[in-house]
């Protein structure tokens, strides 16, 4: 579990195919001394494995369904990439409840500057427009951030400075791809509702 407070950015210092999947070693000097093998990281929102580590790297794998379901397999060596560790008992919770597993892959369709502010328009799969609601919560590469606006098909959300400047949204342009993980709640919700409605038809 996750909180979508991105703690670092890192690396990608090396991409390695092996066994239907691909090996990620992400260089972060700050964070991968804290690191142990085993532990969870989520890196633009998807929730990996440390499978090895340096001072100042550190190695995760990815399979092959988190490779065709998020933009991890895009990754190339020097992109940046958002991380965050998982979250511990005790911990703040600063954003929401994020559990790493992305729902789909949405596009930027734009992004506007007004004076520090940063406004970006994402499109998503129509389907999961029932768990969108302005004022709700979303994670985008792993970010924890507002819905601003919503259609049928792309929602809106605002950027502060702080997170223009610190995550990888503040410097993808239009067009790039972006994990979605759309809030957990709303999911459950969701399924709830289908449930009593089939049982209603019944």
């Amino acid at each position: 579990m996750f909180t979508g407070l991105v703690q670092a950015l890192g690396v990608v210092e090396q991409v390695t195919d092996a066994r239907d999947g691909r090996r990620l070693r992400i260089a972060e000097p700050t964070v991968a001394p804290q690191l142990t093998v085993g532990e969870s990281v989520a890196v633009n929102g998807a929730c990996l494995t440390v499978v090895a580590r340096t001072s100042a790297t550190f190695d995760l794998d990815v399979g092959p369904e988190t490779l065709a379901k998020t933009v991890l397999g895009q990754l190339q060596v020097g992109d940046r990439v958002n991380l965050e560790r998982a979250l511990r008992v005790g911990d703040a919770l600063g954003g929401h409840f994020v559990t790493g597993h992305v729902d789909c892959v949405g596009t930027i369709h734009a992004a506007t500057v007004t004076g520090d502010w940063l406004t970006m328009v994402f499109g998503f799969p129509p389907r999961y427009g029932e768990l969108l609601v302005p004022k709700g919560s979303i994670a985008v590469d792993g970010v924890s951030l507002t819905v601003v606006d919503v259609e049928d098909n792309r929602f809106s959300v605002m950027l502060i400075p702080h997170t223009r400047d610190h995550t990888t949204l503040g410097f993808k342009p239009p067009g790039a791809t972006v994990n979605l993980e759309f809030d957990l709640l709303a999911k459950h919700i969701q399924k709830l509702f289908n449930a009593r409605s089939r049982n209603r038809a019944d």
